[in-house]
């Protein structure tokens, strides 16, 4: 198999419509389903799920993940109905995914505690918590694919080194995100934390890596909230690492998806976006998608 191009095409709009005809823009076959007009695609309702897959259907769409919030940096970990709604939220997807023929679902590891640090009990509540989710998707025969994003196991190096030591499954793996080590903190030692480096996390998860997210940015200052501000740029302009991680992808025979989160127009974690900017969203999408294959091609070539 060789790897194929995807992405989170609500970025480029929120009709399942538009996504479906950017994707065809681009020339790809796939998408990584989060929202549909402004919904995750596990909270949809039963009959708009319908129409969504039989469109992309009509269309001959594959949806290669679901780009889920299960266990997601909104969800305390200390909190039991936080930790149901994201039974609740699998339960969902995994029939929606099997009549998709969508085998990796995007999860994550519940909240950072900021005011919590080297509490080992924690982790093994957490760690309890992730194994049931785990097991949740090997009973179903999916995969849950962990994004190194906003959550307790990729708060740093110590913590994606816990995870992937304790989570032995068949049905556990990475997904590997080449932006969000930029703007996150690599919560060792004291404060104030070094930022984490891209390079650095793509070596220690390298060998779990299922599916890549090609996002990529330069971090500014923080905030008030869970993330940081950070300028989105085009992939190669930022630091993220873009052409040394693909390169050694590519290297290693990396044969799987290459997805697209550009988070230049819209990101969906913060209030002031360009959401209604249409045009704007669904030109930079294509960009973002020309951009990328380009990129490839130019490494493929001196590899």
């Amino acid at each position: 198999m060789k790897i194929f191009y995807t992405g989170f095409a609500d970025e480029a709009g929120q009709s399942i419509d538009v996504q479906i005809k950017v994707t065809k823009e681009l020339g790809w076959n796939y998408i990584e389903l989060r929202n549909i007009d402004g919904v995750n695609i596990t909270d949809i309702s039963q009959e708009k799920f319908e129409n969504v897959y039989n469109k992309l259907a009509n269309e001959g769409i594959k949806v290669n993940c679901f780009g889920s919030a299960v266990a997601n940096w909104a969800k305390d970990p200390r909190k039991d109905e936080d930790f149901q709604k994201s039974i609740d939220e699998l339960n969902r997807a995994i029939p929606r995914m099997k009549k998709m023929g969508t085998k990796l679902i995007r999860g994550m590891s519940f909240a950072i505690l900021k005011d919590v640090k080297d509490n080992h009990k924690l982790d093994k509540e957490i760690l309890k918590k992730l194994k049931y989710l785990v097991d949740m998707c090997k009973d179903a025969k999916i995969i849950y694919g962990h994004e190194n994003c906003m959550n307790y196991f990729s708060q740093s190096y110590n913590h994606m080194e816990q995870l992937i030591n304790n989570i032995d499954s068949d049905a556990f793996k990475i997904i590997f995100d080449t932006g969000n080590p930029v703007f996150s903190d690599n919560r060792m030692g004291k404060q104030p934390y070094d930022k984490q480096k891209s390079w650095e996390v793509y070596k220690l998860l390298k060998d779990y890596i299922y599916h890549v997210h090609i996002k990529d940015c330069i971090y500014l200052n923080e905030t008030q909230g869970i993330f940081p501000n950070a300028k989105y740029t085009f992939p190669g302009e930022g630091g993220g690492c873009v052409k040394k991680i693909i390169k050694d992808l590519l290297k290693s025979g990396y044969n799987r998806g290459i997805s697209i989160e550009p988070h230049m127009t819209i990101v969906f974690h913060k209030q002031n976006n360009n959401s209604n900017n249409k045009e704007l969203n669904y030109k930079n999408y294509i960009e973002y998608g020309t951009k990328l294959m380009k990129l490839v091609s130019t490494i493929k070539d001196v590899i």
